[in-house]
């Protein structure tokens, strides 16, 4: 099984299977080549297993609406996917689904970035492609995915957006009534915007002063504690629906887009820029480190499955990394002036009588 050019500079692919060879003069790009030859090793197999299912010649709109309907409906990120498949459509329509290659797909990653759109953007779109690829091999639409070995963009996702005590106090202070409890929350839980707003009554547990979180992003359940500002914050709103934070208007919860207006102004009149909502639990995680809270419960409480994905929420200050830098000077500054004074070499005196053998784990610990 191979791909190359023929004397006239034509694109040509060789395939054997079942004893059966072909050899196919294409004259397209090669990934255009290489993916016609996986559709006829397809054919050919199905031939072999007496399989005669005929690929299905249909839109690549047409079957992102079906995935629309019967699939990503039933996600929580639906709302992402339909954007991004507005995207996918002004650049796929009236290209047959297996007729899609790599080539094009890369085209579509160029157009975008080329257009302006932020690179983590194109990535998270790249992914629901390939989930809608995936979709379509499941259901028997084509037999090989286009987008299996197209990359992503390389970004650091990593932003050090942190706020300080005074800046987390004076956005909450600023906020309007409605957004306000869930500030308070966010910035004292780390909860997710989703977790938030989507919190029941019933999984408030005011006299085990914690919240039950039933659904969250790595689909385990937790428990969060809750601190007397919580309490008090979460005792004052109206229980007028099983949601915490209800829309009476709209006779729903509490929209995400409602919340996003109400925090961007809230930004605004802190004079805060370029914090996202995300952020505050960025900030949440980071106060806790700051407090001197261990990375094992900060984990915990923020519902992560590791602690490495913890620790891009630990971001050090440079208050408090002179702060260890000093530290470690004055271990060992005042190891040094007890070695000195003391009687027998090799050995550090303690107040319990116990002697500590000098060594370089010591110093290190």
């Amino acid at each position: 099984m191979k791909v190359f050019k023929n004397k006239d500079g034509k694109w040509c692919f060789d395939v054997t299977c079942n004893g059966r060879r072909v050899r196919q003069i294409v004259g397209l790009s090669r990934p255009e080549t290489e993916q016609a030859m996986l559709n006829k090793l397809a054919d050919l197999k199905r031939d072999k297993f007496g399989i005669m299912k005929p690929r299905e010649n249909i839109f690549f709109e047409e079957f992102a609406a079906e995935y629309m309907e019967l699939y990503a409906s039933q996600k929580r990120s639906w709302v992402r996917d339909r954007s991004a498949i507005k995207h996918f459509n002004e650049f796929f329509k009236g290209k047959l689904l297996s007729m899609i290659t790599p080539e094009i797909i890369e085209r579509y990653k160029a157009a975008r970035k080329d257009a302006g759109a932020n690179p983590t953007t194109v990535n998270r779109e790249l992914a629901t492609l390939k989930t809608i690829f995936n979709i379509a091999i499941l259901w028997g639409k084509i037999d090989f995915s286009p987008a299996k070995q197209i990359r992503r963009f390389q970004v650091n996702n990593i932003r050090e957006k942190i706020l300080s005590d005074e800046d987390m106090r004076r956005l909450v202070d600023v906020a309007e009534p409605r957004i306000k409890p869930v500030l308070i929350i966010a910035l004292s839980t780390g909860m997710r915007r989703n977790e938030i707003l989507g919190l029941k009554w019933q999984n408030i547990h005011f006299e085990g002063k914690y919240i039950f979180i039933e659904y969250s992003k790595s689909g385990k359940t937790r428990q969060i504690p809750m601190n007397d500002l919580i309490i008090e914050t979460l005792k004052n709103i109206p229980r007028v629906s099983e949601f915490v934070f209800y829309n009476s208007k709209k006779n729903k919860n509490v929209s995400l887009f409602a919340v996003r207006d109400a925090f961007l102004r809230a930004c605004e009149k802190a004079k805060i820029k370029g914090l996202r909502f995300h952020d505050l639990r960025h900030c949440a995680a980071s106060a806790m480190v700051r407090k001197g809270i261990d990375l094992v419960t900060v984990s915990k409480i923020l519902g992560h499955s590791s602690i490495i994905m913890t620790m891009r929420y630990a971001h050090p200050t440079p208050e408090n990394m002179r702060f260890a830098i000093n530290s470690l000077g004055d271990i060992l500054k005042g190891g040094q002036e007890q070695v000195e004074k003391q009687e027998k070499p090799g050995k550090f005196p303690v107040k319990s009588g116990i002697e500590i053998p000098l060594s370089g784990s010591y110093l290190t610990n």
